[in-house]
């Protein structure tokens, strides 16, 4: 039976593998409620009604399989916080707001609340997909916002790369701060930071 506050179904884009689609969608709803030891390839297999071969011929290991869930679910809050940001303004506002949905999100949130590991094993061990796909919607931003002259001159590669370690930290670390400052406090200053940093 699917909870409420697990990972819900949406559509998917044209061309995308629907087989894949239920597969994520199957591991979203093992890791939200029994976490990563609920993520073997044959569970997921059983839960999405396939075979175990079905799964392999897309990932090799449950490890992959939880890499490919956390960059699934980066690109849904990608989706959920609207259009690319096309100033400097609204790119803060939409980074401020990508940290909030990505504790609000069921399967990240239960890694981060469980299993904070998970984070910095795939965080800040190497780049990896999750870390790129934001990477590639932040710089896409950062380009946007520096043709339309609200962002400085610099490599939006390169600029990209420290928004991601700045909100990166505040996410990771929300329940730690959150001690010593609160949540809005903690928006607010987070927001400062990355407008000072992006304004020409």
């Amino acid at each position: 039976m699917r909870h409420a506050d697990t990972a819900t179904t949406v559509a998917h884009p044209a061309g995308a593998d629907p087989v894949e689609a239920r597969l994520l969608e199957a591991a979203s709803e093992l890791v939200a409620t029994r976490g990563t030891r609920g993520l073997s390839i044959a569970e997921l297999a059983r839960s999405a009604s396939v075979s175990r071969p079905t799964v392999y011929r897309r990932w090799e290991s449950a490890d992959d399989v939880l890499r490919a869930l956390v960059a699934h679910r980066m690109q849904r809050i990608i989706t959920q916080v609207g259009p690319q940001a096309a100033d400097r303004a609204t790119l803060v506002d939409k980074v401020v707001r990508f940290g909030e949905a990505f504790h609000a999100d069921p399967v990240l949130a239960r890694l981060l609340e469980a299993e904070p590991e998970v984070f910095t094993r795939y965080s800040f061990q190497r780049i990896g997909r999750s870390q790129r796909v934001v990477l590639e919607w932040l710089a896409a931003a950062i380009a946007a916002g520096q043709a339309g002259g609200t962002v400085r001159a610099g490599s939006a590669t390169d600029m990209a790369v420290m928004v991601l370690l700045v909100s990166q930290s505040a996410v990771l670390s929300h329940k730690t701060v959150t001690t010593v400052i609160d949540a809005g406090a903690l928006r607010t200053e987070l927001a400062r930071t990355l407008d000072g940093y992006l304004r020409p």
